[in-house]
């Protein structure tokens, strides 16, 4: 995994972004993670990493990151989006409040990220026939990096990102996290409080991850 992560390639069509719990998910299946551009969303993998020697600053598909960069990048250039995540209502919240802030956006398509195994070929179809330039997914690790993976074998030629929570999280407003939250670098702390159930991620997972990941570091260092 870190050698992964030492080694990243900028210049892949998919990019996907590791937090320690995504970090523990793709342990088990490295190869799944050689296909992509590796960014680092968390401050503590951030600073666990550049206590080890790597040069990372956080990097998210959200709106405090990389999301509204990809945005503006695909008004200016008329690149299409197309969208895939979340709920069926909720998608359609998430795609509404986009539009509402970047109406000049072209978003050729979106769906829900429930997708059965008799469907998946009928989306990647639908993905390619609309020659959509960038797919956003965020359907959680490891599902969204398999089906970016799935859609570049299909022969699609666009930019795709992986981006967990993201159309959750836009939902219920173009800006997630208040500007308090993110100046502080609070935001674990607020989606605990928005989303209750990410308690256990936070306390049990990520310790167990951290423990982990310090394991890795230490490994790769001594090697």
């Amino acid at each position: 995994m870190i050698e992964l992560i030492k080694n990243k390639n900028n210049n892949k069509m998919i990019t996907t972004f590791l937090n320690p719990f995504s970090y523990l998910l793709a342990r088990s299946n490295k190869d799944q993670l050689s296909h992509f551009n590796i960014n680092i969303d968390g401050g503590l993998l951030v600073i666990l990493l550049n206590l080890f020697g790597f040069k990372y600053k956080r990097k998210s598909f959200d709106m405090t990151s990389l999301a509204p960069v990809v945005f503006n990048d695909a008004i200016k250039n008329n690149k299409s989006l197309y969208f895939i995540g979340s709920k069926p209502k909720v998608i359609d919240l998430a795609i509404k409040n986009i539009k509402d802030q970047f109406p000049k956006l072209n978003i050729c398509g979106y769906r829900d990220g429930y997708i059965n195994d008799n469907e998946i070929v009928v989306v990647l179809d639908i993905i390619n026939s609309l020659k959509a330039d960038y797919v956003i997914c965020g359907m959680g690790t490891p599902l969204q990096e398999q089906f970016l993976i799935d859609l570049k074998n299909s022969g699609w030629t666009g930019k795709g990102y992986t981006c967990g929570g993201f159309l959750h999280q836009t939902a219920a407003g173009i800006r997630y996290y208040p500007n308090w939250v993110n100046t502080l670098g609070l935001r674990a702390f607020f989606r605990m409080y928005d989303e209750p159930k990410l308690i256990r991620r936070y306390f049990i997972d990520y310790p167990h991850a951290i423990i982990i990941i310090i394991f890795d570091l230490f490994k790769n260092k001594l090697s």
